[in-house]
């Protein structure tokens, strides 16, 4: 029996004796069937040519990503913080090296994950450390794969998670996509991580919103709204977004504002 991973999204599925038939992740209309069709990796193949990279960004924060890149890319974020360390998002990706450069840094009190195709192979990070505890919004129950007893449905519009650590739920993208609100962030002016509920674009200083990105498909108005209204009893100086070098480095608060009115208007033609 064999733990299948989706080439084109990343998530790990229940052990079976052969790949599955279906990625019910990437057959959802906000991602995508690679063109070559369903394809499947494991843990093991991936082992012999990739490693994972941890980078320090901040005084307390660290990223780590995958080389060369996997499936969408994303960067998962090590928070440091007095009561223990908080995983923010997922990778695929996961070896001995990665345990021991994480454990160094003070290991994993808990994990939290912004949607679905963040997941990944959250099981194996958690059981990695001590099996600790997976924050995920219950709108987004039927999107887990792998359902375990280390996995806590949080259900109100927001949850602590101790030490200034905020999940918040936006909504959007999906109905449970969350991000983190690290009140010390950015030097104690406060810092978001958005995931794709907001997507850091090209020229850094501002965001935008989608249903689905690689297929293009917009949010209404009330859905940006909401995203902007969820966030807005924050105080956030900076946003670290889903990838390498998405930031916004300062103005956050007011990017955000500026994205959602800038987008309110293209889609509903009022230039």
């Amino acid at each position: 029996m064999t733990n299948y991973i989706c080439v084109t999204c990343g998530t790990l599925y229940p052990a079976t004796p052969q790949p599955p038939a279906h990625c019910r992740i990437c057959e959802d209309d906000r991602q995508y069937v690679n063109a070559k069709g369903q394809m499947w990796t494991t843990l093991d193949e991936l082992r012999a040519d990739r490693h994972n990279v941890l980078r320090t960004l901040a005084p307390n924060l660290t990223g780590i990503r995958t080389e060369p890149q996997f499936a969408i890319g994303q960067q998962a974020y090590l928070i440091q913080t007095p009561q223990g360390n908080i995983l923010w998002d997922c990778i695929s990706f996961i070896d001995d090296a990665t345990i021991d450069a994480v454990r160094t840094l003070g290991g994993i009190r808990a994990i939290a994950i912004c949607h679905p195709h963040f997941y990944s192979s959250m099981m194996e990070w958690s059981q990695a450390f001590d099996n600790a505890p997976i924050y995920l919004h219950a709108s987004n129950r039927e999107w887990v794969m792998r359902p375990d007893a280390s996995i806590v449905y949080w259900d109100s519009e927001t949850c602590s998670l101790g030490d200034g650590l905020t999940l918040i739920r936006c909504g959007g993208h999906f109905p449970g996509s969350t991000v983190l609100h690290w009140a010390a962030g950015a030097d104690g002016r406060g810092a978001l991580f958005t995931g794709d509920t907001m997507y850091v674009v090209q020229d850094r200083r501002y965001v935008s919103f989608m249903y689905s990105y690689p297929n293009l498909i917009p949010l209404p108005a009330s859905a940006v709204k909401g995203i902007v209204r969820a966030v807005e009893p924050f105080q956030y100086d900076r946003i670290y977004g889903g990838w390498l070098d998405s930031v916004v480095q300062q103005n956050a608060k007011a990017g955000v504002q500026f994205s959602a009115e800038r987008y309110i208007r293209a889609i509903e033609d009022r230039r």
